[in-house]
């Protein structure tokens, strides 16, 4: 009998993979049998199973991939000094992580903002799930604290806010840009880093003339 190669292995698993999360987006990882994720790939049971052993390891899977490619994103951004700025870096780790998704629709949308939701959504009864992504988001999390750190070291940054609430600040606003993706179609990364910006160039407030009001 001829030998699988590793090539051969991974491509179906990748198959796999895209297929059940194609699966999730659509209809929610609760609602979703496995019947559902081998009509989506078309495989059999026995080459589903020989990778995964049931719905919630697929589902620990793919989550547990996405979280590896942000988090290695914004951890390639520590190796400079100073990182990236926030608007940049933020659109830069979303567009590749989006970018590599894209073959994933839904009714000709994007799947993979409303996966991202539907984990969001998941976590709420799936104590196993929630313990994953508590785990991942806190890894990105004390990535961004050490990139802002880094920021306040290079001066580039006020240092009188804690790092970690900036750290918050900025997961907050890639997970909005999601949720707004999902609920209201594919918007580029770009505007997210555009607004950053935008926000980033405004003034002290203290330091701005506002006009009196009242009546003449």
């Amino acid at each position: 009998m001829a030998r699988v190669s590793q090539a051969h292995l991974d491509a179906r698993r990748r198959q796999i993979l895209d297929g059940a999360a194609v699966c999730f987006a659509r209809n929610g990882f609760h609602a979703t049998s496995m019947q559902d994720v081998l009509k989506e790939v078309d495989l059999s049971a026995g080459a589903v199973y020989r990778y995964f052993s049931g719905k919630e390891e697929l589902i620990g899977a793919i989550v547990g991939e996405v979280l590896g490619q942000v988090h290695e994103g914004f951890e390639e951004a520590t190796r400079s000094s100073p990182p990236p700025p926030p608007d940049l870096l933020v659109a830069s780790v979303l567009s590749r992580v989006l970018a590599t998704k894209e073959s994933l629709t839904v009714d000709g949308r994007p799947a993979f903002p409303r996966l991202v939701v539907q984990v969001w959504t998941e976590t709420l009864r799936n104590d196993e799930l929630a313990a994953l992504l508590r785990e991942g988001y806190g890894a990105v999390r004390e990535t961004w604290t050490r990139i802002v750190g880094a920021y306040q070291e290079a001066g580039i940054m006020r240092p009188d806010v804690a790092p970690e609430d900036v750290a918050r600040t900025m997961m907050a606003a890639a997970m909005g840009f999601l949720a707004q993706q999902a609920l209201f179609g594919p918007t580029p990364a770009k505007a997210l880093g555009d607004g950053l910006r935008a926000l980033m160039s405004m003034r002290d407030h203290s330091l701005v003339n506002v006009p009196e009001t009242g009546s003449n």
